[in-house]
């Protein structure tokens, strides 16, 4: 199993850098950011800096999307860092929820979204796409590799990450509901006439090693919070009980009141105190050593190739230390 950090790019943009770094050192292999123009600081920039401070962490954002830069932007971007550093980058993307509602818009539609992964990949590997309608083509990418790994949650993203994307995010670490999702999305790929093994398996959540477990509530109860935002997209889309969606995914944004996003991703959220004490405990992990080994291969088990950690809590060094010296060498090939 490999495993990703995840960060904010709060300022000072050194400050990210020293913590991949650390990442690195420590056996992580992937380095991702968030990716909202408004309320942090420009991500690809900052990806230039951790690639040249790195030897062989893979970067990239968790996620972007296809309504904040045009398209050819964002192929020329990853195919600039990778052609300066050695193909060491991977495009993380969906709808968008924060980049775009904080920005006055609604997140990219479904078709949107498909039609940018398939062109974003062309254009940075070198290959013609149409754009608006448009041939286009970067004429001075060589040998250039880009894979698009997709997040989703329902079943018309499912099935398109499973049919369309090199990867597939999911942004909780239940272990039933990652059950319930990667077999949608193997199911997809293989329809599609795909081979389902060979699309990535991406969990990300927050991690919080103590055996303190109400104090790891408090510090990651916010990723309810954030996870909520796309569960009440699905259930104005499907219905409540739909049959389409697992309940036990919608049923707890019930007591849900709206959202800020000043504080997206931050622990002590104030817009997340609808979010149950059992939902942190499902979608994160949470606990001593051995609470997250025991989780993480029973996520290994289910096909689940890369955990990334939420590193947005007040013991991010110790986190990515311990995952280091203890917890990624049990989970190793």
């Amino acid at each position: 199993m490999d495993f990703g950090l995840v960060l904010q790019t709060d300022p000072p943009a050194s400050a990210v850098v020293g913590l991949m770094r650390r990442a690195e050192r420590n056996g992580f292999r992937y380095g991702w950011t968030f990716d909202s123009a408004v309320l942090w600081q420009e991500p690809f920039v900052i990806y230039s800096r951790i690639l040249e401070h790195t030897t062989r962490l893979i970067v990239g954002p968790m996620v972007t999307n296809p309504g904040t830069r045009s398209w050819e932007v964002t192929a020329s971007t990853f195919a600039t860092l990778n052609e300066m550093y050695g193909n060491r980058t991977v495009c993380g993307i969906g709808r968008g929820d924060s980049a775009m509602r904080v920005a006055g818009r609604a997140p990219n539609t479904l078709a949107r979204l498909g039609e940018s992964i398939d062109v974003i990949r062309e254009l940075a590997e070198g290959r013609e796409a149409l754009v608006d309608g448009k041939p286009l083509r970067l004429p001075w990418v060589r040998d250039g590799k880009l894979p698009v790994w997709m997040a989703a949650y329902g079943p018309k993203a499912l099935a398109m990450a499973g049919a369309q994307a090199d990867g597939f995010i999911l942004q909780l670490a239940d272990p039933y509901l990652t059950e319930t999702m990667v077999k949608a999305v193997r199911t997809a790929a293989s329809d599609a006439g795909r081979d389902p093994d060979s699309v990535t398996i991406c969990v990300a959540a927050p991690a919080y090693v103590s055996d303190d477990l109400a104090h790891a509530r408090d510090q990651c109860r916010w990723f309810g919070g954030m996870v909520g935002n796309h569960v009440a997209d699905l259930v104005s889309r499907y219905g409540e009980h739909s049959g389409l969606v697992p309940d036990a995914l919608t049923s707890y944004i019930k007591q849900r009141e709206g959202y800020d996003y000043s504080h997206h991703g931050r622990a002590g959220n104030p817009s997340t105190d609808f979010v149950p004490d059992d939902i942190v405990d499902r979608f994160c992990l949470l606990g001593p050593v051995e609470a997250h080994i025991e989780k993480l291969k029973a996520l290994k088990a289910l096909g689940v190739d890369q955990f990334a950690v939420y590193d947005m809590h007040d013991a991010k060094e110790a986190t990515i230390d311990t995952y280091g010296s203890e917890i990624i060498p049990a989970l190793a090939d």
